[in-house]
């Protein structure tokens, strides 16, 4: 597999974890406070376990710019895949355009 593919791959399960983490204990409002932190850190542990290496295979090939503009990307994409299929969000089409601004910067920032 090539290190671009796997970049990708390994930002877009990490993102889809932090995701939840920052999101996902939402749907359990009356659990301590606590509780849902330690969970959330957790989750975050898997999220860095696929990030850190993520980053150092992806900085063979991209610069550092250009793997920021893919994880901004990948964010924004697999938030909507938590809020729509997690919570049940739709999304406004203004919305759905500030969120295309955002990607189409990113792809700005990743075609250099």
């Amino acid at each position: 597999m090539s290190p671009q593919l796997t970049t990708i791959l390994l930002l877009s399960a990490s993102n889809l974890l932090m995701n939840l983490a920052w999101y996902g204990h939402l749907k359990y409002k009356a659990a301590p406070l606590l509780l849902v932190i330690f969970v959330a850190w957790g989750i975050a542990f898997f999220e860095y376990m696929l990030m850190v290496p993520a980053n150092r295979i992806g900085s063979q090939v991209f610069s550092l710019p250009q793997l920021k503009g893919i994880q901004e990307s990948l964010s924004i994409l697999t938030f909507f895949i938590v809020s729509v299929l997690l919570f049940g969000d739709g999304v406004s089409m203004k919305q759905l355009f500030g969120f295309g601004l955002m990607i189409v910067a990113a792809v700005l920032i990743v075609s250099d």
